[in-house]
């Protein structure tokens, strides 16, 4: 069966560099297909099942997990037995975050002394491997490490992995070499499918984590570059025609958004991995970057201004095969059952809103867990809801914009509201009672938010009627 490749945008903060405390990591699923239909869902906890196995539907990458796994949510395919399980992102009981995967490219030079494991673990099974049993961000480092070492990958995969102290981003470059960093708590970091760790400090194990042997794997196949330091960038990452206008500037336009002050080349290989700034970061910051496209630069596809060739000539970041968007959230200023929240955007980033829920929660409204494959108009699906609202506003795109951006911000101040009502009445709560209040707190979220979804489908609707060319001026005597 064929593999859906991914190609995504990933962005890290840490707690010091968020308007709250929060630390967050964030990232657009992309695919090579605008149509991959999945579902958002809460995996209850197993305990004592002994010789529990998970199988890739893909390339028969096969393991036995521990007989023991905490309760998570994860959003995965539909249709996995043709396109892989792809549980991508998710929060477990012990408020651990991951995201998984940014699709990363090693060079040839390394991967000659350790090709890519073609029955090695890969982004469709490596949520399921490793969110279930991790207990720290950096724990989770290890403990997925662990597992390359031993299976192998079969593609360059870097993961994101968050708790309430710390945000690590980790890269899997070759079959079974790895390296992770740890984002500084008053720092944010943009990636785009390229390797993106750069200098590395082997006596600071502080911040940085890898696989063992990787030094002396360089050393003997005389795989660094430079003369000075060690730039995992330079030793293991790609810089080709491909990544200067796929890969960079989406990394560029991370930069230009948060630190305007700062020059930049659009195509530089060079481009800072580790970002400050004065400006203090929210999930709506987030948002703004996993759904923008250039905005107000030579290179959006929708400007009215610009050459067709700027136009077109980078990726942009929020696509139409955008399957979901994610921000995972872990909040220093509530208690602690309750400072883990997911903002899921399952319609094109740009123009649908994302909606927070409570991870400790033990249910998911059928809406977003029961996906039908096709859609039907008359089904209760969030997913195809969204992404028919998503059409709506991309069809007549000058004409809608305004009223969709207005229909966002209105979202924003409503989720706004409740959550922090929510958070109010949920503090007075503890334990399991806790639990099933979030879950229906959750289930308020996506009803009001689909109310308000419908209205504005139906006020686009209602003008793009009057926007049609099947009209002609008659006297009014006719």
């Amino acid at each position: 069966m064929e593999q859906i490749e991914r190609a995504c945008t990933s962005m890290l903060v840490g707690k010091d560099a968020s308007a709250d405390g929060s630390v967050m990591i964030a990232r657009n699923d992309d695919t090579f297909l605008p149509l991959t239909p999945q579902r958002f869902y809460m995996h209850p906890a197993w305990h004592g099942e002994k010789g529990k196995k998970i199988k890739s539907w893909l390339n028969g990458f096969e393991m036995e997990l521990p007989e023991n796994g905490y309760r998570y949510n994860a959003v995965p395919n539909v249709d996995y037995k043709n396109h892989g399980y792809y549980e991508e992102s998710g929060i477990n009981e012990k408020n651990v975050a991951m995201s998984a995967t940014e699709s990363t490219y090693g060079n040839e030079r390394a991967l000659a002394f350790d090709p890519l494991v073609k029955d090695g673990l890969d982004e469709d099974c490596i949520v399921n491997v490793t969110l279930p049993f991790i207990e720290s961000a950096r724990q989770a480092v290890q403990f997925l490490g662990k597992i390359i070492s031993k299976y192998g990958s079969p593609a360059g995969n870097s993961v994101l992995f968050a708790d309430k102290n710390e945000a690590w981003y980790m890269e899997i470059v070759t079959g079974h070499l790895w390296l992770a960093q740890r984002i500084p708590d008053d720092a944010y970091a943009v990636v785009a499918n390229e390797v993106a760790i750069q200098q590395v400090d082997f006596d600071d194990t502080e911040n940085f984590q890898w696989a063992d042997g990787i030094q002396e794997f360089v050393e003997e196949h005389h795989l660094n570059p430079d003369k000075e330091g060690w730039n995992f960038r330079h030793i293991f990452g790609s810089f080709d025609e491909k990544d200067r206008h796929y890969n960079t500037p989406r990394v560029w336009y991370g930069h230009h958004l948060f630190n305007p002050e700062i020059e930049e080349d659009p195509e530089s290989g060079e481009l800072p991995f580790i970002m400050r700034t004065n400006h203090k970061f929210t999930p709506d910051d987030i948002e703004q970057y996993l759904g923008s496209h250039y905005n107000e630069t030579p290179y959006d596809p929708y400007s009215k201004d610009s050459t067709e060739a700027d136009m077109y000539r980078y990726r942009p970041i929020g696509l139409n095969r955008t399957q979901n968007s994610h921000v995972l959230q872990l909040r220093n200023d509530v208690p602690e059952e309750q400072q883990a929240v997911m903002w899921l955007c399952i319609g094109f980033p740009e123009f649908a809103p994302y909606i927070p829920f409570y991870t400790n929660a033990n249910d998911t409204d059928p809406s977003f867990s029961e996906t039908p494959m096709e859609m039907d108009v008359d089904s209760d699906s969030a997913y195809w809801m969204y992404r028919h609202m998503s059409m709506l506003v991309e069809s007549h795109y000058s004409k809608f914009v305004q009223d969709n951006r207005d229909y966002l911000k209105e979202c924003r101040r409503v989720q706004r509201r409740m959550l922090w009502q929510f958070d109010q009445e949920a503090a007075k709560l503890h334990g399991e009672e806790l639990t099933e209040f979030l879950t229906q707190k959750n289930y308020e979220m996506v009803a009001k938010m689909k109310a308000m979804t419908k209205d504005h489908m139906n006020k686009l609707i209602m003008k793009g009627i009057e926007l049609s060319k099947l009209t002609f001026n008659m006297d009014k005597n006719l």
